[in-house]
């Protein structure tokens, strides 16, 4: 080891390259796959189905975490997978130089009413004939087999296999490829390769189409709130200022509806996206080369797949688009409401600060007052002490005493007052 302290996921990320290896197969071969939609419960369920399978053949079980099994059954191989939204069974098993192509389907391997009670939702099934192009009369089969109104044909691998498809379903609810190989010397190993890559793509195709129904109801539903946003904003424009808290009250309840939708569909349309990136890697993967008079996988996807694709990104584009203007709307119009809001507060300060003034100017006048009121109690007291002391005969001027009385008591009023006033201000 080069260090004692190996992360703890060294060994399970290295070993990732290599958790889903490509299979073996030899032609003349007979293939089954099938893809259901499942949630993680569904899945869970699903295992169990598959477990029990496997018990009922005195099979071994796969691992608690594994994802991922291949196994032999009774004269046929199994595959099964688990990904994070589906999970896939395709069975093979050797065609016989004697049998008919297509009496018997490689699923009818496994037990009866086993494939039926699968969990999940059904969304791909396909049954694939792998042949020897020197052996079987390859185009005659196509003919036989396949709708030559749709009819998609290529040389893959360097022009060692011949593939064809019609992309439809037929009577037994099943899509049709057939691979011809041409060249005898191809290795298992690459062939398996290749027939798992046409696979994946009928798979990872239906998987990306998911998100066009969505794609089409939330198109509609982008039709009403863009209508709504744009009544709202030519309210705004000629609103009231008393308006402006109902209209901010309207486009609030419009955001959240938007951000609903957002979090409702973002996923699936992302997941179309990643998908359709999977079918157009597994499309390059094969090096198509182009058979006279046919179209390649690469054209039917382009023509028939891709505008579909366009139509559920172009509604994640618009709901996210929709999304901003609104939060745009919403940003500009609190602010509107902030502004009126703040000249409002400065009107009412400005009030306050007119009737700050006049309550100071009547405080001043008061105060006057109020010296004046004590300077007249004050002489009058001390005329009254004056007077007294004449009424006794005691040598005090009355009308002198008052008079000197007056500035005295007026002055000490003043500075009483004043000091009283900066007593309460401080």
């Amino acid at each position: 080891m080069p260090t004692r302290h190996p992360h703890p996921l060294r060994t399970a990320l290295h070993n990732e390259v290599h958790a889903r290896p490509y299979e073996r197969m030899q032609p003349p071969l007979a293939v089954s796959h099938l893809a259901f939609v499942s949630s993680p419960e569904v899945q869970v369920a699903d295992r169990a189905h598959l477990e029990t399978l496997l018990r009922d053949l005195h099979l071994p079980l796969p691992a608690p975490e594994a994802s991922h099994l291949s196994i032999d059954l009774p004269g046929a191989r199994l595959r099964w997978e688990r990904h994070t939204e589906f999970v896939s069974y395709t069975i093979w098993r050797p065609l016989r130089a004697d049998e008919a192509l297509d009496a018997a389907p490689a699923y009818r391997s496994l037990p009866d009413g086993w494939l039926a009670s699968v969990p999940g939702e059904l969304l791909v099934a396909t049954n694939l004939l792998v042949l020897n192009s020197r052996e079987q009369n390859l185009r005659g089969l196509v003919d036989a087999w396949l709708d030559a109104d749709s009819l998609v044909g290529a040389d893959i691998a360097d022009g060692d296999l011949q593939i064809y498809s019609d992309f439809r379903l037929h009577p037994d609810g099943y899509g049709r490829w057939l691979v011809g190989v041409g060249n005898p010397s191809i290795t298992p190993r690459r062939l398996g390769r290749n027939v798992q890559r046409l696979l994946e793509i009928d798979t990872y195709r239906m998987m990306a189409l998911l998100g066009l129904p969505v794609a089409r109801d939330t198109t509609r539903r982008l039709d009403e709130l863009e209508r709504q946003l744009a009544g709202l904003a030519d309210t705004r424009a000629g609103s009231e200022t008393t308006d402006e808290a109902r209209l901010l009250d309207s486009l609030t309840r419009l955001a959240r509806e938007v951000e609903s939708t957002y979090a409702r569909h973002h996923s699936r349309f992302s997941a179309s996206s990643a998908y359709f990136d999977l079918v157009e890697q597994r499309i390059d993967e094969l090096r198509e080369t182009r058979l006279e008079g046919l179209q390649t996988v690469r054209e039917f996807v382009d023509r028939r797949l891709k505008p579909a694709v366009t139509t559920t990104a172009w509604a994640s584009r618009r709901l996210g688009a929709l999304s901003e203007r609104v939060s745009r709307a919403s940003e500009l119009l609190r602010t509107r409401v902030e502004t009126l809001q703040q000249e409002h507060a400065r009107e009412l300060l400005s009030t306050m600060n007119a009737r700050q003034h006049l309550q100071l100017r009547l405080q001043a006048a008061v105060e006057g007052l109020s010296v004046a009121a004590i300077t007249y109690y004050g002489v009058g007291l001390v005329g009254y002490l004056a007077k007294g002391a004449h009424a006794v005969h005691l040598p005090v001027p009355v009308e002198l005493v008052i008079a000197l009385a007056v500035p005295v008591i007026a002055l000490t009023a003043w500075l009483g007052m004043r000091r009283l006033r900066r007593r309460i201000e401080g």
